[in-house]
């Protein structure tokens, strides 16, 4: 039992701090999880800066270059899982899960989370909300959603 004005052993233990986030896109799911750490990124188990193609690997930088331009990704580690969907699906699956774990890791300083939260939304809305589209199912008479069999009188 605790006397008055003493503190246990656990609330005298830090924990560190880890935030889970997920993003969306198509069929593609990334979920990501950030904690203290050096500034490594690591998606499926391998660093950020080797995906492949330039453009899908500049795509998913967008939100640490923001996030370090505004002094706000020092000592965070990213892991990042995703699965589903197709190549660019994952690369902006993967974007949403990185934005939004930056803004919900940084939120335990007052003030800050707002500041680079409306720099993403003002960046790119996709940043930190998902993108609801899907494909159109197919319908009758056609080999997709939209195409119809061509009908000829001659």
């Amino acid at each position: 039992m605790l006397k008055d004005g003493e503190v246990s052993n656990l609330a005298k233990k830090k924990i560190p701090k880890v935030v889970n986030t997920s993003g969306k896109r198509k069929t593609a799911i990334a979920r990501a999880t950030c904690k203290a750490g050096k500034g490594r990124v690591r998606v499926n188990g391998q660093p950020i800066h080797i995906l492949q193609p330039t453009m899908a690997r500049r795509k998913a930088l967008e939100p640490i270059k923001i996030a370090q331009a505004m002094d706000k990704f020092d000592r965070v580690d990213i892991s990042v899982d995703v699965k589903g969907g197709g190549q660019m699906g994952q690369v902006d699956a993967i974007r949403t899960a990185i934005a939004r774990g930056l803004v919900h890791y940084n939120d335990g300083k007052q003030g800050e989370d707002e500041e680079l939260r409306d720099e993403f939304l003002r960046f790119d809305r996709t940043l930190l909300v998902n993108d609801a589209r899907r494909k159109e199912p197919k319908h009758q008479m056609g080999r997709g959603a939209r195409k119809k069999w061509q009908k000829s009188y001659r």
